[in-house]
């Protein structure tokens, strides 16, 4: 696959960048990336999109063609796009590690390096945290709202495009999904796959009971029957003959799917009846506009459900469909800067947040990146030096991550309707500090009062 582009960057950077330039400023800088809030009933975040920023910056370079088209902009002076030419990623990153749980205002990802090429990469870099934490939140939610059960991603029909149907299918795996029924993501992430079947498939059978036993005889180890085409009672019984037909063969079915209707009341009576005919083993799979909202009140309601195949709402986070997320200037040139605009603060300095954690997570700390807290856990780490890669997690690695900091979050953070509950975060008495000074030099020497 062909690297993307840097000319996938706002405008304003490379205007910016030409003006560095023609200063000669190419000191190194350090920005910032974390989360300002919460979207509404959320309290925590998973990371996620670490990968794809490292591999954008490893292959940092225009092309021919890209100076060709900045060229003709009539913007950018020739000596501008010569230096382009030759200009790599040179830089660092430090950042959480995928899968690690963060809170509104930390630090997640800090990048230092010279400032045109710090600058140049801001809109990717937000653009890849910014949606995969999306989404690997919101699929966590959803696993916290099933209570063990399997959820399953079947995002791809309704994400906003194909790169997004990708994306979602991997962030949902690595917050605790068991497959996605996109197969382009399972061959690219090493993601288990799997399926049913669709209403056109029984509608294009004279009979429903036809179309069952079609698919029976093709995968007789992977059958789920869809049921509520037609009428979902009936259908259970006729999905009870193949099952009895395929233990015969020395065969289970393995589920059978409800995918609308009053699914508490279907799913108590569906699985009666399959009890009744001794298929216990025959699970129940739920689908159709599920969210952590509505898996939450499906099993509240004592709906005897064991997988879920959990689609639009998640994949394009319906009711949270982006994080208010930022990357500010922090340092530059050795100078700690900072802004002050109102409700928009930023946090100045090279950072570092320390957990401290027994069974579950108790409190963090930001301070500054060369402080030690005993006792604490520091969650930056070292993921890209000199311009390459020196973090490479496999996405099971991540996953097993992502899993370990979810079962250790507190309970009132678990909740899918939570109270006004909210994590501990503070800063360090060095940041805090820090920050106190800069703000009055930056009011001293601008006037303010």
């Amino acid at each position: 696959m062909r690297p993307l582009s840097p000319l996938f960057t706002d405008l304003y950077e490379l205007t910016m960048a030409a003006v560095y330039f023609e200063r000669e400023m190419f000191a190194p800088a350090t920005f910032s990336l974390f989360v300002r809030r919460y979207p509404p009933n959320w309290r925590f975040f998973v990371a996620c999109g670490l990968e794809e920023v490292l591999t954008f910056l490893e292959n940092f370079r225009f092309t021919e063609e890209d100076l060709a088209y900045l060229d003709s902009l009539g913007l950018f002076k020739p000596d501008f796009l010569d230096y382009l030419r030759g200009l790599r990623f040179s830089g660092e990153v430090f950042a959480m590690p995928e899968g690690t749980v963060f809170f509104a205002g930390e630090p997640v990802l800090e990048v230092t390096a010279p400032i045109i090429e710090a600058q140049l990469i801001e809109t990717f870099v937000i653009n890849a945290l910014n949606f995969g934490s999306l989404v690997a939140s919101k699929a966590a939610r959803c696993m916290l709202a099933a209570k063990g059960r399997s959820l399953v991603d079947f995002a791809a029909r309704r994400t906003q495009g194909i790169d997004a149907a990708l994306k979602v299918a991997r962030a949902s795996y690595l917050a605790g999904f068991v497959a996605t029924s996109n197969t382009l993501a399972g061959k690219l992430y090493g993601i288990p796959v799997t399926g049913t079947m669709a209403h056109s498939f029984i509608e294009s059978f004279p009979r429903e009971i036809e179309a069952f036993y079609a698919f029976a005889e093709i995968f007789p180890e992977n059958t789920v029957l869809l049921l509520d085409t037609y009428d979902t009672l009936a259908a259970v019984e006729k999905a009870i003959e193949v099952a009895q037909r395929l233990e015969a063969q020395g065969h289970r079915l393995k589920g059978v799917r409800l995918d609308s209707g009053d699914l508490v009341s279907l799913a108590q009576e569906v699985r009666r009846r399959l009890d009744a005919a001794g298929l216990q083993y025959v699970k129940i799979f739920v689908s159709g506009g599920l969210d952590e909202y509505r898996i939450a009140d499906l099993l509240e309601a004592g709906a005897p459900i064991d997988a879920f195949g959990v689609g639009t709402k998640m994949g394009v986070s319906a009711d949270a469909p982006y994080l208010d997320a930022a990357y500010k200037l922090v340092v530059y040139d050795g100078r700690p800067v900072t802004k002050l605009s109102t409700g928009k603060k930023t946090l100045t300095g090279q950072k570092q947040v320390f957990r401290f954690q027994e069974e579950h997570f108790e409190r963090d700390l930001i301070g500054l990146r060369e402080e030690e807290v005993p006792e604490a856990v520091p969650l930056l780490e070292p993921a890209m030096k000199g311009g390459q890669k020196i973090r490479k997690d496999s996405l099971a690695e991540i996953r097993q991550r992502a899993t370990q900091a979810l079962a250790m979050l507190p309970e009132p953070l678990r909740s899918i309707r939570p109270s006004e509950t909210f994590f501990p975060v503070e800063l360090t008495p060095r940041l805090k500090a820090l920050q106190q000074k800069v703000e009055q030099e930056i009011r001293e020497r601008e006037g303010l009062f």
